[in-house]
This record gives structure tokens, C-alpha cells and sequence, in this order.
């Protein structure tokens, strides 16, 4: 029986000098007040119908393999949301275009439960640094809600 090895076998590349890779999972909290604001922004009011939210960034360099999402107290009635990513400079990449709806489109955030990803999308890679947003839809707002957002991927490193 043959013996095949990959090419560069011993050659590939380890980020943070660790035997056991780079395997990361980055954590995101969306948390509303009584009037349906996310108190952790820049604004005061209710997250309303379509909003976009901007939940943190994703590094460039990030491999994106999956997410969970995770309702632990539920947002008003019918409220649901898309998962996506956006460019921090508002520039596309033809390479990895930007999406809404990249780990999953009307995500039902008005009941508890655990949502896991919810396309079919091969990982990509980030060429740069990206927001990962929720854009709402359904209802607006108008509820103390808690979601926590998982996204789950590789550093790689900026390229």
C-alpha cells in the first residue's frame, strides 16, 4: 500500500505559533431595552422595520465557516432578521462580495431557540475588515430581546 502525503505538508502555516491552529469563534450580543433600542448603540430608539445593525467587525483575514445564533429572550412579535456582512470601507470585493444575507435570511429573533446557519454558502475568506450586521424585518421593535451571535471560522491573518 502507497504512502501519500500532501505537498509542503510540513510547511503550513500556523497563525499564533499554537499546535492546534487557529480555529475561532468570535461572539456578538444584541440586546434591547423596553422600547426596542439596542442598548449598546448609538441611538436611543427602537430598532424599527428594516434597520440595519451593525453588530461588531469581523476581521480581515477570517475564514467564515458558520453561525449560531442564539434567542434567549425573545423580540416583539413577527420580528425576524437577515445575517450578513458588510466592508468597513463601503467598498465591494469582487473576490468575496459583501452580503445580508450570508448566514441566513428572516431568522425568526420573535421566539427563543437556536438558530444555526442557514445557507449553503462554501466558506470565504475576508480580504478585509466587515461588519457583521442584522437587517430586521417583519416588525419593528418594541421589546427587551437578547441574542447572541456566533460566528465561527479560521484566522488566518490579513492577507
Amino acid at each position: 500500500m502507497a504512502t501519500i502525503t500532501k505537498k509542503k505538508v510540513l510547511n503550513q502555516k500556523q497563525f499564533g505559533g499554537t499546535p492546534y491552529g487557529n480555529r475561532t469563534t468570535l461572539e456578538f450580543n444584541l440586546t434591547t431595552n423596553a422600547v426596542g433600542a439596542f442598548i449598546d448603540s448609538d441611538t436611543a430608539t427602537g430598532i424599527a422595520n428594516g434597520d440595519k445593525v451593525r453588530l461588531g467587525v469581523l476581521p480581515a483575514g477570517f475564514r467564515l465557516d458558520d453561525s449560531q445564533v442564539i434567542v434567549s429572550d425573545a423580540f416583539s412579535a413577527s420580528v425576524t432578521g437577515n445575517l450578513g456582512f458588510e466592508y468597513v470601507d463601503g467598498v465591494d470585493s469582487a473576490a468575496v462580495p459583501q452580503s445580508a444575507t450570508y448566514f441566513g435570511s428572516a431568522l425568526a429573533l420573535s421566539a427563543t431557540g437556536r438558530l444555526r446557519n442557514a445557507t449553503t454558502n462554501a466558506p470565504v475568506t475576508l480580504p478585509k475588515d466587515a461588519y457583521l450586521i442584522l437587517t430586521t424585518g417583519g416588525a419593528a421593535n418594541a421589546a427587551v430581546g437578547i441574542a447572541d451571535i456566533f460566528i465561527e471560522g479560521v484566522l488566518n491573518g490579513a492577507p
